[in-house]
């Protein structure tokens, strides 16, 4: 397969996972979709070296990575007004459960130090073992291990993921209740 063709099948392979990263490495919709494209493109420019990787996903998460933190210095991230407001566009369903779980996911995320964030957001997101993780972060796997542990475990105490914590929530514990003093369920 010539450059050209590999590149495209790379990329469209790529692509959702990248702008998913990026999204969760603390970027909006419209500013991860750049990054994954200023990333790709920096590594057409070099895709015979990302050819000859030895991990392409930790190569090119790698250049995500750098692309990022390259943007954050040079742009300022927050709010643009606008003097026009988009018509807004019919759902097709109800996103509010998904928007409270993204939101909860990003909050928690959030809280975590940048280099904690990158190793949980690679190894869970993007879907890299920890040797690739360990590659794309220039770390030992022993430091992405324990950068792992401390996470998780930093996460799994976060009140942002209380909700999506499996187990009783107030509905079911209400339903319960409520089968327990009538002998069944209504």
């Amino acid at each position: 397969m010539d450059h050209e063709a590999d590149y495209a099948a790379y990329v469209r392979e790529a692509w959702g996972g990248l702008v998913r990263s990026a999204v969760f490495l603390g970027c909006s919709l419209h500013e991860a979709e750049d990054v994954a494209q200023t990333a790709l493109v920096r590594c057409w420019t070099a895709w015979p070296s990302v050819v000859a990787a030895d991990n392409r996903a930790a190569y090119v998460y790698r250049v995500l990575l750098n692309c990022l933190r390259d943007s954050k210095r040079r742009r300022w991230w927050g709010e643009r007004p606008a003097e026009v407001l988009p018509e807004p566009t019919e759902p097709t369903r109800d996103a509010a459960d998904d928007l409270a779980t993204a939101d909860a996911v990003h909050r928690a995320l959030a809280g975590l130090s940048p280099p904690h964030r990158d190793v949980v957001v690679l190894r869970y997101f993007a879907g890299l073992s920890e040797r690739e993780t360990a590659e794309a972060l220039g770390l030992p796997a022993g430091t992405v291990k324990s950068r792992l542990s401390r996470s998780l475990a930093r996460l799994a105490a976060d009140d942002h993921l209380t909700d999506l914590r499996p187990g009783p929530t107030p509905e079911t514990a209400d339903t319960a209740d409520t089968a327990d003093q009538t002998g069944g369920t209504r």
